[in-house]
C-alpha cells in the first residue's frame, strides 16, 4: 500500500476483525459500503483523533446502530 493510499484510508483491511461485521459485509457488494464497515470496525478497536474520522464514525453508528453495539460488545468481550 502506498503512502498516499494509507493517508487515505488509515485502517485499510480487506479482513473483518470480528464476526459482526463479517456477518454484515456478506451482504455488502460494494468497496464503499465495505470500506464504510471495515473503518467503523477499526475505529472501536482504536479511535483515530480528528473530526473528520469522528463524523464519519457518528454517521456510521446512525446508519448501523445494531451494528456498532455488536461490533463492540465483542470487542469488548475479546479484552476481557
Amino acid at each position: 500500500m502506498t503512502d498516499v493510499t494509507t493517508r487515505m484510508r488509515p485502517y485499510a483491511s480487506d479482513q473483518p476483525l470480528t464476526l459482526a461485521v463479517e456477518r454484515a459485509l456478506s451482504s455488502v457488494r460494494d468497496e464503499a459500503s465495505t470500506s464504510d464497515l471495515l473503518f467503523l470496525e477499526r475505529w472501536e478497536l482504536s479511535p483515530l483523533p480528528g473530526a473528520a474520522a469522528a463524523l464519519r464514525v457518528g454517521q456510521l453508528r446512525r446508519a448501523n446502530p445494531q451494528l456498532a453495539a455488536e461490533i463492540r460488545a465483542e470487542l469488548a468481550a475479546r479484552r476481557r
